[in-house]
């Protein structure tokens, strides 16, 4: 299994609007290295839901549930998405500021390469995150 991080502005599409609607594709990425990063998610890795823009935190994790395939919001061009599905809110949202303070997380694509908006997230630093949050698996 692999991590990942997959941002969204709240006002444009919510943590609470992807609870609400199940299964959701992760459309409209714009950005050649994110592309990438979508194009290697595999169904069953897991990834942080993040809200960028207003509240800068963590929020949830999601499931992927659907490999990469043609994304059918793009006019032109060759791009992906893949579908995702709430697994559970973070217990306690951890924000960039948060993370910018935890040395161990210096390395984060998300600290490093801030406007990425599909990251790929480290084995260790899923691990620290996770704990940062509260997050636990579902039994």
């Amino acid at each position: 299994m692999a991590y990942w991080l997959v941002k969204s502005e709240p006002d444009a599409f919510s943590w609470a609007e992807q609870v609400a609607n199940g299964v959701e594709p992760w459309t409209g990425v714009r950005n050649h290295q994110a592309k990438k990063n979508l194009a290697a998610m595999k169904v069953g890795d897991r990834a942080f839901f993040y809200h960028s823009n207003v509240q800068r935190a963590i929020v949830g994790v999601v499931d992927i549930v659907r490999d990469a395939y043609p994304d059918p919001t793009a006019e032109s061009g060759n791009w992906v998405c893949v579908d995702v599905r709430a697994v559970g809110p973070m217990p306690y949202p951890v924000t960039l500021a948060r993370i910018k303070e935890e040395p161990a997380l210096a390395e984060l694509a998300l600290v490093r390469q801030s406007r990425l908006s599909v990251c790929p997230v480290s084995d260790e630093h899923w691990a620290r995150l996770c704990d940062m949050g509260g997050w636990q698996e579902p039994a």
